[in-house]
């Protein structure tokens, strides 16, 4: 049991893919950890407490707080942050996504509309910390990997491991750039004790930047299971897109590079993430951490 005296690190988003790596992290480095999310995690260690909330009328006591972190959603994050009082000094960690800049022009409205939101949010929590002298961090990750839940890589190789078919995008040339959730959690952790990366929007991108023929070729390898790759021409889904007017970003996306620029989170936090070297554990769920008594949350609730 960490001593009362441990300063209280307030997590947001706990049971998604970064939370699940990042929890461990925290209580590691000497944080008493406040888990919140919208479902309880596994009873597991008595060191941490969950919350189980939906942030749009919860409000939770911030007493004794010393740092916030949020890797769930923005928005409803930062609506959270404008309305409860956090003591000056505080550290709060945020994550966005590389979104707010890649799909700025994206042919799809809905994506238009998405990175606009992401970059309001960003400006209104930059905002609200400034006024209340809040040090803020804003993380943009670009394809994120690694905890078996995530919504692009992950449902391909179930859809592979379940046909034994691994569908081959023919013409697609842009380059990717996947990251481990884990080294996202490092990246958390490292600005929690980084003052030099207060007021500052860095980039997270992996290890490597993959040509997008590359990417495949490994994600197919690492199923765990034999499976014959079935060419889909980029023609095909574009004329698809068309005739359902649906998923034209992400086929004019197929076409363009979509990195980051890791060198300023690398010299303010030490950022040095892993290579692309996916195994079949990727694409399993990791077991999300809890505390031994998940507190069902309305209105408040007391910090531990």
């Amino acid at each position: 049991m960490q001593p009362s005296t441990s300063p209280i690190a307030l997590c947001f988003g706990a049971s998604g893919a970064i939370g699940r790596f990042l929890l461990p992290r925290l209580r590691a480095g000497g944080w008493r950890v406040m888990a919140v999310s919208r479902q309880p995690g596994r009873v597991s260690d008595a060191r941490l407490l969950w919350l189980c909330t939906d942030l749009a009328g919860a409000t939770i006591a911030t007493k004794g707080i010393g740092a916030v972190i949020s890797v769930g959603p923005l928005d409803a994050f930062v609506e959270w942050l404008e309305r409860s009082p956090l003591a000056p000094g505080v550290r709060v960690v945020a994550m966005s996504s590389m979104s707010a800049v890649s799909k700025s022009a994206s042919a799809d409205g809905a994506e238009r509309a998405l990175s606009a939101r992401l970059l309001e949010y960003e400006n209104r929590l930059m905002r609200r910390c400034d006024a209340a002298g809040l040090a803020w961090t804003i993380l943009r990750p670009t394809l994120i990997y690694g905890a078996g839940i995530d919504r692009s890589l992950t449902p391909l190789v179930r859809f592979a491991r379940r046909t034994r078919l691994f569908p081959w995008l023919w013409g697609a040339t842009g380059l990717r750039q996947p990251v481990h959730a884990d080294d996202l959690a490092a990246a958390c952790a490292a600005a929690l004790a980084a003052p030099q990366a207060a007021g500052q929007r860095l980039e997270t991108g992996g290890g490597e930047v993959l040509p997008f023929a590359t990417l495949l070729d490994r994600v197919r390898r690492s199923c765990g299971v034999a499976t014959i790759p079935v060419p889909v021409p980029l023609a095909a889904l574009q004329t698809a897109a068309v005739l359902s007017g649906r998923g034209r970003g992400i086929v004019q996306r197929l076409r363009q590079d979509l990195t980051a620029d890791n060198q300023a989170a690398g010299q303010l936090l030490g950022f040095v993430p892993r290579p692309f070297l996916p195994d079949p554990g990727c694409w399993s769920p990791l077991p999300e951490l809890a505390g031994p008594h998940p507190v069902e949350v309305d209105s408040a609730t007391k910090t531990p």
